[in-house]
């Protein structure tokens, strides 16, 4: 096990910021396994660092002197990756105006970074495959087999298993690969780092455009570690950046820190982890959440009405006990709650002078989404006394789409 002292030192070298568990884990297997010549499937989101470990892994290995490549399997074309790795021989396709050495043969004696494995052709694959297995590879265009000592090291930010199970990827080359796995976890699951991370990065950018290094206010840092950043480190960079230059104050607070996150991710993982266990883990679309938990209630409230509706034709000496709950006007019997609002859901229920029902007339609802969306957030910002973050809770929906309803209603005090 390696001492705090060498991880320190690692981290330095490479400019890898945190004190995360699960990132002193991931360094410390790279370490272990760099001196070995095994096969390393890296595996992370986008993002994340997948090539930092990857070149850790070379300059600690017995190959630190021969050449390191890194080759995005999803930025080459199908047609001419073969080409690419492999290389090939005049004539082998129209353009092959002379022979080419692939990358498999111009890096002997190093290390090859694969980064998107999952993104390789079939083909590709199973000549990867051979050379995993038996060091060898025959250039497209050509019938010799030629030989290679090179050392791969695989990335992806997909589930190759489910890839393997749709057909996509070969099973053989997915058990050759993952030899010695190392999972590099997103940044939402280092939380701690993310405070250290973002300093560093406005410092560095501070220093690159001359100016003063921002700082964020008590609220806007509880909004840095809570949002989930997809993007991972290499978005919170983006942000990093772009704060250092447009903001004009440098002291970020809440709303200006929400302005610099994409609008699609603008709800905060609280609200997403709630708004996801009552989906069943699917995001609701920040103008859908009210309307969609509207539907739901008033679903609720049109079926209890007419279950009572049916129990009551039913069994007519019921409605003795119904019409204790309801106010009698001219008309009829209208429930408790919308004498105030005759276009709500309702039911009127003609005299019942001899406890008998002669006949039911629905009132024409308001089918007008917008009141009733406005209804809904004048009852929670009721409820809660005007504390938007709670009512924002109780709603369903981030606080930031609710600033804007306020807005768009005119429902400032």
């Amino acid at each position: 096990m390696l001492t705090s002292q060498e991880l320190q030192s690692l981290k330095n070298r490479f400019g890898i910021i945190g004190n995360d568990a699960s990132l002193n884990y991931a360094l410390t297997v790279a370490l272990q396994v760099a001196n070995t010549d095994l096969t390393v499937l890296i595996q992370g989101e986008s993002g994340v660092g997948k090539e930092v470990f990857s070149q850790i892994i070379h300059s600690q290995s017995a190959r630190k002197h021969n050449l390191f490549i890194a080759i995005n399997c999803g930025a080459i074309p199908e047609g001419t990756i073969d080409s690419e790795l492999f290389g090939h021989e005049k004539g082998a396709f129209t353009s092959a105006t002379e022979s080419r050495k692939g990358y498999f043969e111009t890096v002997n004696g190093g290390t090859i970074f694969l980064d998107e494995i999952g993104e390789m052709p079939l083909g590709t694959q199973a000549r990867l495959l051979r050379v995993l297995e038996a060091g060898e590879y025959i250039r497209v265009g050509s019938s010799k087999v030629q030989k290679t000592d090179v050392r791969v090291i695989a990335a992806t930010n997909k589930d190759l298993l489910q890839l393997v199970n749709a057909g996509r990827f070969r099973e053989d080359l997915y058990y050759r690969l993952s030899t010695v796995p190392i999972r590099v976890v997103a940044l939402r699951e280092r939380k701690n780092d993310i405070p250290l991370l973002f300093r560093k990065f406005c410092v560095d950018f501070a220093d690159k455009y001359k100016t003063t290094p921002i700082q964020l206010t008590d609220d806007a840092k509880i909004i840095l570690t809570q949002y989930r950043w997809p993007g991972n480190i290499r978005e919170l960079k983006n942000v990093a950046e772009q704060m250092s230059v447009l903001s004009e104050n440098k002291m970020i607070g809440t709303e200006e820190f929400k302005y610099f996150l994409p609008q699609q991710q603008e709800t905060m993982p609280m609200l997403s982890d709630r708004v996801n266990r009552q989906s069943g883990g699917n995001d609701f679309a920040n103008e859908r959440e009210i309307l969609y938990k509207l539907f739901f209630d008033m679903k609720k409230d049109v079926n209890d009405l007419k279950k009572m509706f049916f129990e009551i034709a039913q069994n007519p000496s019921l409605a003795t006990n119904y019409s204790e709950t309801y106010h009698a006007n001219e008309k009829g019997y209208m429930p408790f709650g919308n004498e105030m609002n005759p276009n709500s859901n309702s039911i009127i229920i003609s005299n019942a002078e001899h406890q008998k029902i002669e006949s039911v007339h629905p009132v024409e609802e308001n089918l007008n989404l917008a009141e009733h969306e406005k209804d809904y957030i004048l009852k929670a910002l009721k409820k809660h006394r005007n504390r938007r973050r709670d009512a924002a809770m109780e709603l369903g929906i981030s606080e930031r789409t609710l600033y804007r309803k306020i807005k768009e209603y005119d429902l400032e005090d």
